[in-house]
């Protein structure tokens, strides 16, 4: 290490962000230890030792790091002793200060654990460090903010719970649920039905919670007339909420809802729509995957609400494009209603019922992993890219014989080719694996053929969406219709479908009665229903 003779007055600085111990690597006792240690090792002189537990995210927030710098300006002190660069600061203004002492000579050296700083150093290898403490703030920022976001697409409401509602404490952090208050839930509930049944104003509910009810919030105060209003028109009662806030986000909670989504609708109708609108996009099972046929751009819902004299509620559901990518498309809405009646027409198309099911997987079975071609397919595709292999390594040894090609490139070049070879070779012993997986996949089809109709209309927004999405790509919706390119896989069940339906329809007329043993032999004398489907697809 260079030697100074100049005399240095250190400083010893320590900080953490809070007395957590959790919170820090090292506390400001171990701190302190570790560079006593540094100063004893080294016979450093230390003047004044400082510590500080305060945040340096922000700039002149840390009254002891004020103090130490009026010490070094004074020329009381001309060196500092801390853990990190990112002890002295995390934030720009802070870090221009240091540095301007440091570069105007104010001080001598800042010394660390890792290395020292000096003023003769170049200035960049401390802006890195300062900067990549500032960038740690920055980050965490960004991270605490997607923390939010991802609790909050979980369910879990990522805030303060509102009246009715607690933070769950024996949840960890970061995963906390909000729960029924056992004391307000219910008295929100009612807050609610005086709405509901006997059409209060917002301010006739508060009178009554206020004065009859005294109810109170968890710090023991009166419910107010703003508290009332926010609960009469916040959608988290009805178990859905928005995050971030005016983001358009909405998420559906895993807390117990107060209300029913109906029940909040028919509320903010009585309170005149004054109240905050439910919002739309988070419950249509459709949205984010269709196209308008016309223009190309996305479908969006909207949910219409009608009011009949006698108190009666109904609620319309209608698709219909966008219009961002041409605002004079001329494609018109079509109700929920009638586009979940074509998507059903379209998966009627390839259902099978579960006889044929039952029957077509066990005739498959034997059939595929008998399938001498298909095997040999396999093998024979593996013995291609084998030779083809062997091939370019011929061809690379001449390259450098030739010495058109360096040897550490040809090296490079044979290990990569040596290790595709081997992996084919390695997996060519295990072709009946592939076969059964590729009767699986086969499987899967069947067992969409089968259930698809009926989840499709028994299901949940989620199960609906992903039947759409299984059931092929690009659906669209043009001039009222909806189309969709059914998967490849999925084609051959189209004429399956309808070889099924023709026997099931012949036996109708004649009353009937078939047991599966007859039925699985009409199945099998069926040329369509055996094969109905590629069993000799491209080796995998």
């Amino acid at each position: 290490m260079k030697q100074f003779n100049e005399r240095i007055n250190y400083i010893l600085y320590a900080r953490k962000s809070s007395e957590e111990d959790n919170r820090q690597m090292l506390s400001l006792d171990s701190q302190e230890g570790e560079l006593k240690k540094i100063a004893e090792r080294d016979n450093l002189e230390i003047i004044k030792i400082f510590r500080e537990a305060r945040s340096a995210k922000e700039p002149y927030n840390r009254p002891i790091f004020s103090e130490m710098v009026k010490m070094i300006e004074a020329g009381k002190a001309n060196g500092i002793l801390c853990w990190k660069l990112d002890r002295l600061s995390r934030n720009a203004v802070e870090e221009g200060i240091i540095k301007h002492l440091l570069q105007k000579n104010k001080i001598k050296i800042i010394r660390t654990p890792d290395r020292d700083y000096r003023p003769e150093d170049n200035a960049l290898i401390a802006s890195v460090e300062f900067g990549m403490a500032n960038q740690y703030i920055r980050d965490l920022s960004v991270n605490v903010k997607r923390g939010l976001i991802s609790k909050a697409e979980s369910g879990l409401f990522p805030n303060f719970a509102p009246l009715g509602y607690l933070n769950n404490p024996l949840d960890p952090k970061g995963r906390k649920q909000i729960i029924k208050d056992p004391e307000r839930f219910d008295l929100v509930r009612k807050m609610f039905d005086l709405v509901l049944s006997e059409y209060r104003t917002p301010v006739e509910v508060w009178r009554i919670a206020h004065n009859d009810w005294k109810m109170k919030n968890p710090k023991g105060k009166l419910i107010s007339r703003s508290t009332t209003y926010r609960i009469l028109t916040n959608t988290l009662y009805s178990g859905i909420f928005e995050f971030p806030v005016g983001s358009g986000n909405w998420h559906k909670g895993k807390h117990e809802a107060v209300i029913t989504i109906e029940e909040y609708d028919k509320i903010q109708i009585i309170l005149g729509k004054k109240g905050k609108p439910r919002p739309h996009n988070h419950i249509f099972a459709f949205t984010g995957l269709m196209k308008c046929g016309s223009c190309g751009a996305t479908i969006t819902a909207e949910q219409k609400i009608k009011r009949q004299k006698n108190g009666n509620i109904h609620q319309y559901t209608y698709y219909h494009c966008t219009k961002k990518l041409n605002p004079n498309c001329i494609e018109k809405y079509i109700e929920e209603k009638i586009l979940i009646k074509q998507i059903v027409n379209k998966i009627d198309k390839i259902s099978i019922s579960p006889e044929f099911h039952a029957w077509g997987l066990d005739w498959l079975k034997k059939d595929i992993l008998k399938n001498i071609s298909l095997k040999n397919k396999i093998i024979n595709s593996r013995e291609k890219q084998i030779a083809e292999i062997e091939k370019q390594s011929s061809e690379l040894l001449n390259l450098l014989l030739r010495k058109i090609i360096s040897e550490e490139d040809y090296q490079n070049k044979k290990s990569e080719l040596a290790k595709e070879k081997a992996k084919l070779e390695i997996t060519g012993n295990n072709n009946n694996d592939k076969i059964q997986l590729l009767f699986e996949k086969t499987a899967e089809y069947f067992d969409l053929a089968k259930d698809a109709k009926n989840e499709f209309l028994n299901g949940d927004i989620n199960k609906r969406k992903c039947i759409v999405t299984k059931l092929g790509s690009n659906p669209s919706i043009s001039e009222r219709i909806f189309s969709i390119c059914i998967k490849k896989a999925l084609l051959p069940f189209e004429n399956i479908s309808k070889e099924i339906k023709g026997i099931y329809d012949r036996l109708e007329p004649t009353k009937i009665t078939i047991n599966s043993r007859e039925l699985n032999k009409l199945y099998a004398k069926n040329l369509i229903l055996r094969r109905g489907w590629d069993l000799n697809p491209r080796a995998p």
